[in-house]
């Protein structure tokens, strides 16, 4: 198979691969699988239509000859795919130097945490919305309390799943008044936690514009308490806007996908547990590999296949944000293809 890069219409290449492992999660979080929607019997994949680990991987390995050189486990979430440290293990022998990282709850993680380590595991990020367990209790849609998640994030950064992140999704009226409680929590332990504007993945988590908290707002809330200071991306295509703290006790991030869209530089591709490619989070068409690789179809016939996807690709949903196009139906949601 060729090496040689691909780009899209807009000169972006393929470099970030995130493999969303099942469409299963243990909560029901307000801004990605409300309960009310998801409560009961709701139908997720069925065992048969996901792909199997030897699948992932082998697409994994065609993205690699495109250029991609981190991937990243998301689910649902994740954690609850059974044996996922066979994944990691598979993966994680494709390349010395692949960038090998997963997203979770953290609910699992302080007994998987070992495990996806000593299977090649580089890293973690972890989601926690509030350390207040009331307002987390609320946002994760089942009463859970931080307790779990807290063990799971200390457990990785014992058997080094480092550096550690902690991603938290901020809504206004909800968890903006503990922003930065989380932020001193962490500080000075090296574990980073990154702000997430509150963001229309999907069509049904019921988002509006005057929930959002700007990036700008957020740092200001920060740095009123505990100062910081602006830190250069340490790539070029890095989502998170960085500041330090002004003591030294480590930094911060802030992801503003809503306030300021990262779209020119966005190089990520998407693979959902049935094997669809979304080129974009924001994506109402994916593009079906699992009858490809069910069909007999080989490496090459893989590779020319997303090179087409790519190269035609023109997202830049971000940039193009409307009142309209927030709400528009038939979007992907987030627990289908992750974050």
């Amino acid at each position: 198979m060729s090496e040689s890069l691909v780009r899209d219409t807009f000169g972006r290449a393929t470099a970030d691969l995130r493999i969303s492992v099942t469409d299963r999660c243990n909560f029901r979080c307000t801004y990605c699988m409300p309960s009310e929607t998801y409560a009961g019997k709701y139908y997720f994949l069925p065992r048969k239509e996901l792909l199997s680990f030897e699948e992932i991987t082998r697409l994994a390995r065609v993205f690699l000859g495109l250029g991609v050189r981190k991937i990243r486990l998301t689910g649902g979430e994740p954690l609850i795919r059974n044996e996922i440290e066979g994944l990691v293990a598979q993966l994680a022998a494709l390349s010395p130097g692949l960038d090998l990282t997963l997203t979770t709850n953290g609910y699992l993680l302080a007994q998987k945490a070992q495990a996806l380590k000593e299977a090649g595991l580089g890293r973690v990020t972890v989601s926690l919305d509030a350390l207040d367990d009331a307002v987390f209790g609320r946002m994760n849609g089942r009463g859970f309390t931080t307790q779990r998640v807290l063990e799971g994030i200390w457990k990785a950064v014992e058997v080094g799943l480092t550096p550690v992140k902690v991603n938290a999704v901020v809504q206004r009226g909800v968890n903006d008044h503990t922003i930065v409680d989380l932020a001193r929590y962490f500080k000075g332990t090296g574990v980073t936690v990154r702000f997430i504007e509150y963001m229309d993945v999907g069509s049904r988590n019921g988002w509006r514009m005057d929930q959002v908290v700007p990036a700008e707002e957020i740092v200001r809330r920060i740095d009123a308490e505990l100062p910081l200071d602006p830190v250069e991306r340490n790539y070029e295509s890095e989502v998170a806007l960085r500041y330090r703290y002004v003591d030294g006790g480590g930094e911060v991030g802030v992801i503003a996908s809503v306030t300021k869209p990262f779209c020119g530089d966005c190089t990520r591709v998407r693979l959902s547990p049935d094997g669809k490619v979304y080129t974009c989070l924001f994506a109402s068409l994916g593009h079906d590999l699992k009858g490809l690789l069910r069909s007999g179809a080989t490496d090459t016939d893989l590779e020319e296949k997303l090179r087409r996807i790519w190269s035609a690709r023109t997202d830049r949903y971000s940039e193009e944000r409307t009142s309209e196009t927030a709400h528009r139906a038939g979007r992907v949601e987030m627990y289908q293809i992750g974050g």
